[in-house]
């Protein structure tokens, strides 16, 4: 069995894996915060270690030599996938940098690059919640909200790689300000960090919620997840966040059924810890919006691959950008 290296890169967290080249199993999972006060270098620098790190706790896993036959990147973007360049990254503060090569160098192997949320929903796809659909769309959830469309297994890149950026579409052109520039993205809404600020707002104007209680008070502490945790254990206020953030996706999910018709949508990131809480109106704003046919033949599901789905979908990347796949 031949290996692949599968690398997701995000502004929260770097995960490395070493996966089986049909996606049976995974093994040397390496996973760090991302060193974004190191500097641009200093993060790919990371990225390079945590891969040969993977590469050798494998090796131990599987007791001997494995024959490895690339890497596969995951990246914020956007970027160009035909030179391996991440053009720009807010979150990483990346700017023409090129990566892949970079990675390709330092591990001695070939390398391909692919946007982090393409990746992820691929991963769903390949080896997830998504498999066996045909046209699923992707959300992913987490210091952004990135977006990716895959068709009969082929990831849509567009005509300049930038499909699937969902996180930037508009729904309020004169709302919050995003970290791209724009004003009234998705993303300045129901991120991770949107939902904590709104969190936050709601309780300095006043809110009644226990939510401090889980920060011990220090509202620099709150994050989306522990929103989600309140809003399980039935905390009002926080129930309402995720309500709230559940409207402005469901009104994108919306959108996304009656643009493409997707079977399946999987929504992926740690905001699918709340639950029904988010996935009830989720569904039910989706089903108000969205033409009935597009409704009664789409599946919204959670991912199922939590930590690993971009890992997984980077190397289903590499196979499909190299030829190796089935």
């Amino acid at each position: 069995m031949r290996y692949i290296i599968g690398v997701d890169i995000g502004g929260t967290n770097v995960v490395v894996g070493t996966v089986a080249e049909d996606g049976s199993r995974l093994h040397g999972k390496r996973s760090e915060p991302t060193l974004l006060s190191a500097g641009p270098g200093g993060t790919v620098d990371q990225v390079n270690r945590l891969v040969r790190e993977s590469l050798a706790a494998a090796r131990d896993e599987l007791g001997g030599g494995i024959e490895v036959i690339g890497v596969g990147i995951g990246s914020p973007g956007p970027l160009d996938t035909q030179s391996g360049t991440v053009l720009v990254t807010p979150n990483l503060g990346w700017t023409e940098m090129p990566l892949r090569d970079r990675v390709a160098t330092a591990a001695g192997l070939p390398a391909t690059l692919d946007n982090d949320a393409n990746c992820a929903v691929l991963g769903e796809w390949w080896r997830g919640a998504a498999q066996g659909g045909a046209v699923v769309v992707g959300l992913t959830i987490g210091t952004g909200i990135g977006g990716g469309i895959v068709l009969d297994g082929k990831v849509f890149h567009g005509a300049s790689d930038v499909a699937g950026e969902i996180g930037h579409a508009s729904i309020d052109p004169s709302g919050r300000r995003c970290k791209c520039g724009n004003y009234g993205c998705l993303e300045a809404y129901a991120s991770g960090p949107a939902i904590a600020l709104r969190a936050v707002e709601g309780l300095e104007a006043g809110a009644d919620s226990r939510l401090t209680e889980y920060v011990n008070g220090d509202l620099a502490e709150i994050t989306a997840r522990t929103v989600s945790q309140a809003a399980r254990e039935g905390d009002a206020f926080c129930l309402e966040v995720i309500r709230e953030t559940a409207h402005y996706l469901g009104g994108a999910v919306a959108n996304l059924l009656n643009i493409i018709n997707p079977d399946i949508v999987v929504i992926c990131g740690g905001v699918t810890l709340a639950g029904d809480h988010l996935f009830g109106p989720l569904c039910n704003e989706v089903r108000r919006r969205a033409f009935r046919p597009a409704v009664l033949t789409c599946r919204i599901v959670p991912g199922n691959l939590p930590g690993t789905a971009g890992v997984f979908g980077a190397v289903a990347s590499y196979r499909a950008q190299t030829g190796e796949s089935d």
